[in-house]
């Protein structure tokens, strides 16, 4: 299975190589990375020419904002299945994209565990995501994927289309709900640690970018799952979220525990 793992950026030389490195650290072969550039004043382009060869492609030019970089980046993948990396975040390990092509071999949409990490040289782990399978509700009860770890076969992509423009923090949300929920797609979870994340995202770098994904998720559950003004998953979601800190705290005191015991 190919599978087109696209990048966007913007003025992104600090981090985008150990975004590219761990694309090309890739086991499994069958893969191309799509790099969408927003007209990078800092050398990002640079950077990426340097490993420029068959399996990375790159258009550079200005665009509307990450969404729109995206919609730009879904229509030349030529993959079989597609999925993001962002260029601040780098894959786990090499087995990602390996484990991710043989999950979708019995299912149409994919997604694993996350770890947000303070940066890429020490990988000092912060909060943990650990994916759980969709329950009856799906994204009613607050549930949700992480999106750097979804990845969709083809015909997916092309039935649930564009990101929603009109969304400035969460239409990677709103893109998911519509896969996931919309068309009986068959989803199923990667159980291992798939994306190294660092935090500062659009959706991650205040209380505020919260604030304001979380309603415009609440927007997107209205407009498509007929959710009223306030819904159970306007509490929920974040509250799910808050378990990924206790995560860290139940992994730091375990390693003290082995470390003690040794």
């Amino acid at each position: 299975m190919k599978i087109s793992v696209l990048t966007v950026c913007r003025n992104s030389a600090a981090t985008i190589r150990h975004t590219l490195d761990s694309f090309y650290a890739q086991e499994h072969e069958d893969k191309e990375l799509v790099v969408v550039d927003g007209a990078s004043t800092d050398g990002t382009l640079s950077i990426v020419r340097t490993y420029a060869n068959g399996r990375l492609r790159i258009i550079s030019e200005p665009d509307r904002g990450m969404y729109d970089a995206l919609n730009k980046g879904l229509a030349l993948c030529r993959g079989e299945a597609i999925g993001v990396l962002n260029s601040d975040d780098a894959f786990h390990d090499p087995s990602a994209l390996g484990r991710i092509s043989v999950a979708l071999s019995a299912a149409d949409i994919v997604h694993g565990h996350l770890d947000f990490v303070d940066n890429h040289e020490s990988k000092r782990v912060l909060r943990r995501w650990r994916a759980k399978p969709r329950p009856r509700n799906g994204f009613r009860s607050g549930w949700m994927p992480a999106h750097p770890t979804f990845y969709v076969r083809r015909d997916v992509a092309e039935r649930v289309g564009s990101f929603d423009l009109t969304l400035k923090v969460a239409s990677d949300y709103d893109w998911m709900l519509r896969a996931v929920e919309l068309y009986g797609f068959r989803v199923a979870t990667v159980d291992h640690i798939l994306v190294d994340m660092m935090l500062g995202g659009a959706s991650t770098r205040s209380l505020r970018s919260h604030f304001h994904h979380n309603l415009e998720a609440l927007h997107s559950r209205r407009r498509w799952l007929g959710s009223g003004h306030i819904d159970y998953a306007l509490v929920a979601k974040p509250m799910r979220k808050l378990g990924q800190f206790f995560c860290v705290c139940d992994a730091s005191a375990a390693k003290q525990g082995r470390n003690r015991v040794r």
